[in-house]
């Protein structure tokens, strides 16, 4: 099966409702299916915390490296939590499935570095799961050489003026919705241009942006699993399809696997395969 046929295979199983709330089947499900794919590359740790008295999951499955397993792990993460009245195709199937297809490529051909798969729990209620997992990380002293966070990674609209930003960044970058955009603190400048590199040849259109300051001076950079990462001092990227700067289905119904751009989403996933064996 090719890359875009896996991707495909699985967004037919986490394409659903799962609010951990309000759609607990869908959302049990899709855990499941995301505990049972990575089982197949090695033992998935639970990561638990609390929420208000009920107990939710991070899964999390580390990978060694080629040779040296001293080195800090690069750690990928994605939420696979949706919002109510969604089956979140694009946010945040996507990501999961591309996180599901990294764990397959690293598991075949280790990277230089180990690499950490986490699915994330809670994003959609501010970011809950990877907030737990960032603090309890810095906790234990555990370095990182990067986390990258997959949020949205399937919407492509090639029209003229289908893509938004936040105020005064339009003058800087594409009018098309066609590119890949990775967003990351000052840190991760090398990796931004690398990943981004790497990316576009591919021919995935790639952009990039550097927000100093944890984001703040930015809000919109902050929605995902990297801002708590940011938070407490980590390298840190977002890859992303710019969510609703670009996508009319983000958080309707109408977010379905038809919307998407299966194409331009295997490029990402291919490209950041390619580029993160290089870090």
């Amino acid at each position: 099966m090719d890359l875009k046929e896996s991707l495909r295979s699985h967004l037919t199983q986490l394409v659903r409702e799962r609010d951990p709330y309000l759609s607990t089947g869908g959302h049990f499900f899709v855990q499941q299916y995301i505990r049972q794919q990575l089982e197949q590359w090695g033992t998935v740790k639970n990561h638990e915390f609390q929420i208000r008295g009920n107990a939710h999951q991070n899964l999390v499955l580390n990978l060694p490296a080629a040779t040296d397993n001293h080195k800090p792990p690069i750690l990928i993460g994605a939420h696979y939590d949706a919002v109510p009245g969604t089956p979140g195709a694009d946010d945040n199937a996507t990501g999961v499935a591309v996180l599901l297809e990294l764990a397959k490529a690293f598991a075949a051909a280790p990277a230089r570095h180990p690499v950490q798969l986490v699915a994330f729990d809670m994003e959609e209620y501010g970011m809950l799961g990877s907030t737990q997992y960032a603090a309890d990380l810095q906790q234990q002293q555990q370095p990182l050489r990067l986390m990258i966070s997959l949020e949205m990674l399937g919407y492509c609209n090639t029209t003229a003026n289908s893509q938004r930003y936040p105020a005064g960044l339009q003058y800087f970058y594409p009018n098309q919705g066609n590119f890949i955009a990775l967003i990351g603190n000052l840190p991760t400048i090398p990796d931004l241009r690398h990943l981004s590199r790497n990316i576009r040849k591919v021919d995935v259109n790639s952009e990039w942006l550097l927000v100093p300051n944890r984001g703040v001076i930015v809000p919109q950079t902050r929605l995902s699993d990297h801002s708590p990462f940011w938070d407490k001092g980590y390298r840190a990227i977002m890859v992303t399809d710019t969510a609703f700067m670009r996508n009319p289905h983000y958080h309707k119904p109408s977010d379905t696997i038809e919307t998407l751009d299966l194409n331009f989403m295997a490029g990402v996933c291919h490209g950041l395969e390619v580029g993160i064996r290089q870090l």
